[in-house]
């Protein structure tokens, strides 16, 4: 076989193995980007504009389904989980990045917080 088509399709193969990619914010002080700290992501792009805090759904397991109320809130520890919203700048999209456990959990795009 063809040293060429080999490698074509070597990559072609390996493609749905890749890692998918993360969403970073550029700032003033650097990029911030999923896995950093709270204090990195203050350092990083200062105060946010609003921020909003709540207590996540908890699942057991590889269940779809939430523990339900009576026993996720007196057995299971209540995960909190904080949204803060970015604003870019004009003709940008906002940012709002998502905190668990103290770290930058994920960050979306959007032109009004979800």
């Amino acid at each position: 076989m063809n040293t060429t088509l080999a490698a074509f399709l070597s990559c072609v193969l390996s493609l749905p193995f890749t890692a998918a990619q993360a969403e970073s914010l550029r700032c003033k002080g650097g990029i911030a980007s999923e896995g950093d700290s709270r204090l990195s992501l203050i350092y990083k792009c200062g105060q946010p504009l609003l921020a909003d805090s709540f207590c996540a759904a908890v699942y057991f397991g590889s269940s779809p389904h939430p523990v339900p109320e009576p026993f996720a809130s007196t057995v299971l520890p209540c995960q909190v989980t904080e949204q803060w919203l970015y604003e870019r700048g004009p003709g940008d999209l906002l940012a709002t990045v998502t905190l668990r456990a103290g770290k930058v959990q994920s960050i979306t795009y959007g032109r009004t917080p979800q």
